[in-house]
């Protein structure tokens, strides 16, 4: 029951909520791109409700919303998670749907799993693709490896993920989204804080198209029935124990 009520706040405080008539915050949009089985849904999940549930189904693209604070300012935000991506013959398999949510998006974070070094290698692809989606506009950009807790099967060091990021001109976050809020919250307020700076400066203020429909309410209801789905599983093994 705490849970639910935990995910009600969040869906209650988030754009398009009734109450009162306040100045619209200014919306940042940030899509979430690696490699499948990274934990890009688990990092979104972790961001939004500072939770964490192991088990996911297959991504289905879905987008949240919620407000934070940044300096002071309240912010509306928008993340698009998006299907994993994989290299086909030496290149990106990228299809459309993740094209758009590019494109669509003022800020990215790409997932890489450190117990994974093939997600790892996706990196600078996937960054090169992102700057050629944007060009000529720098589009902030964080890295994030994560399961950070699992050492035993590392397959990729901190100081790997640090280089390339410094390579590419990014900032790099090594994360345990089970274990740990902070890095994972630092790594999304980071790139708020970015694009809020970006359009305070930008004169006049260029309002790109949104390539990605905002939907009319949160997209809370998968959440809470995720939820409810671990909590049923944790159930069912108590009871058969």
């Amino acid at each position: 029951m705490r849970l639910m009520q935990s995910m009600c706040t969040i869906a209650e405080c988030a754009p398009g909520g009734d109450g009162p008539a306040t100045a619209r915050p200014r919306l940042v949009k940030i899509a979430v791109a690696g490699g499948s089985g990274v934990g890009k849904t688990a990092l979104v999940v972790r961001f939004l409700t500072r939770r964490f549930i192991g088990d996911y189904e297959r991504n289905a693209g879905n987008l949240y919303s919620r407000h934070i604070q940044v300096d002071g300012e309240m912010l509306a935000i928008q993340v698009q998670d998006t299907p994993g991506v994989q290299i086909h013959e030496h290149s990106l398999d990228c299809n459309e749907q993740l094209n758009r949510c590019i494109r669509w998006a003022d800020a990215l974070v790409i997932v890489f799993s450190i117990t994974d070094y093939k997600s790892f290698e996706l990196l600078s692809h996937l960054y090169h693709h992102v700057r050629q989606l944007h060009p000529g506009n720098m589009v902030p950009v964080v890295i994030v490896g994560n399961k950070a807790d699992l050492l035993h099967i590392k397959e990729v060091e901190p100081q790997q993920g640090l280089q390339l990021a410094n390579m590419l001109g990014c900032t790099f976050y090594e994360v345990s989204v089970s274990e740990n809020y902070n890095n994972v919250f630092n790594a999304f307020h980071l790139l708020c804080k970015e694009v809020n700076k970006q359009q305070i400066t930008s004169t006049p203020e260029r309002r790109r198209t949104s390539l990605i429909p905002r939907p009319k309410s949160p997209n809370m209801q998968d959440l809470k029935r995720r939820f409810k789905q671990a909590l049923s599983a944790k159930v069912r093994t108590v009871t058969s124990v």
